[in-house]
This record gives C-alpha cells, sequence and structure tokens, in this order.
C-alpha cells in the first residue's frame, strides 16, 4: 500500500517532511487537515494521531509515525539514498542542531495551537499575533545565522540538502507570512533562495499542495 501523508498545504511541519519525501524519491498520497477548521482535533484525525498534531505518516501496514523530524530520520533509515544526513557523526550533530533550532525552538511558540491560545487570551489581533511571533523567529535566526554562514555551500550545510533545509526552509517561508525582514539573516536567507529552483523544495512549497488556498 502507498504512504499517506496527512498535512496541511503551509504548515510547517508538513513541509518539511514533504521536501524529505520528494528529496527521496517516495511517493505518497496526501491526505489535508484544515487546522483553521480544527480537523486535527476531530475524532476521525484522533484516530490516526491521537496527539491531534501533524503531520502523520501512514506506512499502510498499520504503523504510523507522527513528529516531522522522526520521520525524516525513519527516511534516512530506510531509504539512505540520496542521503539527508551527512557521513560522520560531528557533521550529523551540526545538522541536527540547525535543524533542532527552528523544530525545536522557533516552531512551537508560533504555531497553530499557540495562535488559538492567543486568541483566547485576548490576543487575536493580526498586529497583536505577529508581534508575539516575530521575536521568536528574530531570536531562533539569530543563533542559526552563524551556523549556517559557516558551513553553507548551496544548502545549509555543504552542497547537498539535509534535514537542516528540511526544516530552514519552511521556517523562512513562515517568516515571510509574518512579516519578518530576513535582511539580518543573508545565509539563512541564501539558503532558501537556492532551494527555489531545486526540483523536490518546488514541489513541497506550500503553493503547489492541492488544499492550497490563495
Amino acid at each position: 500500500m502507498p504512504l499517506t501523508l496527512h498535512s496541511a498545504w503551509r504548515a510547517s511541519a508538513p513541509y518539511r517532511v514533504r521536501i524529505g519525501l520528494a528529496l527521496k524519491g517516495v511517493a505518497y498520497e496526501y491526505a489535508a487537515l484544515d487546522l483553521l477548521a480544527g480537523d486535527q482535533r476531530g475524532a476521525a484525525y484522533r484516530a490516526v494521531n491521537p496527539q491531534g498534531l501533524a503531520p502523520a505518516l501512514d506506512l499502510g501496514d498499520g504503523q504510523i509515525l507522527t513528529q516531522s523530524l522522526a520521520i525524516l530520520e525513519w527516511l534516512e533509515e530506510t531509504r539512505p539514498t540520496p542521503p539527508i544526513l551527512p557521513r560522520s557523526a560531528l557533521d550529523r550533530a551540526t545538522v541536527r542542531a540547525m535543524a533542532n533550532i527552528v523544530a525545536c525552538d522557533i516552531h512551537p511558540l508560533n504555531n497553530t495551537r499557540v495562535g488559538a491560545r492567543l486568541k483566547t487570551l485576548g490576543i487575536g489581533d493580526d498586529a497583536l499575533v505577529r508581534d508575539w511571533i516575530q521575536p521568536w523567529i528574530r531570536e531562533g535566526f539569530d543563533a542559526l545565522e552563524p551556523m549556517v554562514a559557516r558551513h553553507a555551500g548551496m544548502f545549509a550545510f555543504g552542497d547537498s540538502p539535509t534535514i537542516a533545509d528540511c526544516c530552514i526552509v519552511p521556517q523562512v517561508y513562515s517568516a515571510n507570512r509574518f512579516q519578518v525582514d530576513m535582511t539580518p539573516w543573508p545565509a539563512i536567507a541564501g539558503v532558501a533562495e537556492r532551494t527555489v529552483m531545486h526540483p523536490a523544495f518546488a514541489a513541497a512549497h506550500p503553493s503547489r499542495q492541492p488544499d492550497a488556498k490563495t
């Protein structure tokens, strides 16, 4: 049976996994979730992922994977070619650190459920939401920029895409959504710009997804 990715078009975590799947050349079926409508909290999706978060990758044999970085690591272990982690342990640790700055330090503070919580606290105005989100992106990018500047080639770490790029590119997309000026982080911005024409990153872009909205 084919893999099924439970995804939402512009959500960062599913976007990471779409990039990884495309880099590995893995075909999959797309199951759309409307996060703003609360699909992820409904009984049907809770049966897939009890945590009620996207993405989830249904392997078609009764096994379901959750958490974007765990899915990317599974892809690397089960489909090692082309690699999305470097060969040496030190380099792998560096790439994982880059990915974790995004996935663990930036994104959890500005995802959909945090936005919903802000609304319950009376912070629903778009400008106020941006005021909440932007500092966390800036702080994370401040930490990430020197790492990318030191190690980047065509991509965030050398001349081949890694899980760092799978995380960075969606976060730059999110930064643009929330009107964060990327000028202070030229190395990070450069990575995003250089991936635009790469087939895997282009295929994974939110605008290319079946549930994309204008």
